[in-house]
This record gives C-alpha cells, structure tokens and sequence, in this order.
C-alpha cells in the first residue's frame, strides 16, 4: 500500500465517521423532541381521565338530592366505608349510587382525606360534593 492509497482510505474513513456523527446527532434531537413528546401526552391523557371521573360522578350523584336541612345537627351516625369518618346517611346513600366498585373506593379514600387535612367532624351532602370532585 501507497501513501496515496493510506491517505484516501483515512478521507474516506473520516467522511463516513463525519456523515454518522451528524446522523447520530439529528436521531438525539429527534428522540429528544419525542420524550417532551410523551410527557405532554401523559398530562393531557391525565387531565381528560380526571375531568371524565369528575363529570361521570356529578352524573351519579346530582345536585338535585334533597339535603338534610341541618347537617350541623348530626352528632353521631355511620361512618365512611374502611375508615373513622363519621358521616351523614345521605352521603352513604349516594356512595352506595356509585355502581363501579373502585371508583366508589377512590372517591370514598379522597372525601376521607380531605375531611382529615379540614378536621371535619362529619361528612355531610355539601362537604361531600366538594370533596369528591376531582
């Protein structure tokens, strides 16, 4: 082998490694874009799944039930299903119209830690609506 022969071999060695590394580096920028990609269609998939759980349980339990007329008055009564939190029977009422059991848990947990971080006493129908929403 030449030195002619050396040296074209090493330019065309060098214009391969130069054609992959802009390659490489147009396939990072992609992949880069596409993760940012991701996160943005996790996000939004999320808030579509919050906002449907919130309309489907304002579905289930509508605005129209008759409300006790003092929910103060409510000392002692049931408790929320798996924990302490005492409630009206109002509240068991419309979480029993929940007819999908693990939507029923989810709203049940939330109202119960939310009535925990307020300290209230007794989960009555307004609490309730509030709480629940998502």
């Amino acid at each position: 082998m030449t030195d002619d022969d050396v040296s074209r071999r090493l330019a065309a060695l060098e214009s391969r490694l130069g054609r992959l590394e802009a390659l490489l580096g147009s396939l990072d920028a992609r992949l880069e874009g596409a993760s940012l990609g991701l996160a943005d269609a996790k996000t939004s998939i999320q808030a579509w799944v919050t906002d449907y759980v919130s309309l489907r349980l304002q579905q289930l339990v509508p605005e129209t039930c008759e409300h006790p007329e003092d929910p103060e008055a409510v000392t002692d009564g049931p408790v929320l299903p798996g924990t302490r939190i005492r409630c009206t029977d109002e509240v068991l009422h419309r979480l029993g119209r929940i007819p999908i059991p693990f939507v029923r848990q989810m709203v049940t947990q939330k109202v119960a830690e939310t009535a925990r971080a307020e300290s209230i006493p007794v989960v009555d129908v307004p609490f309730f609506e509030r709480a629940a929403t998502f």
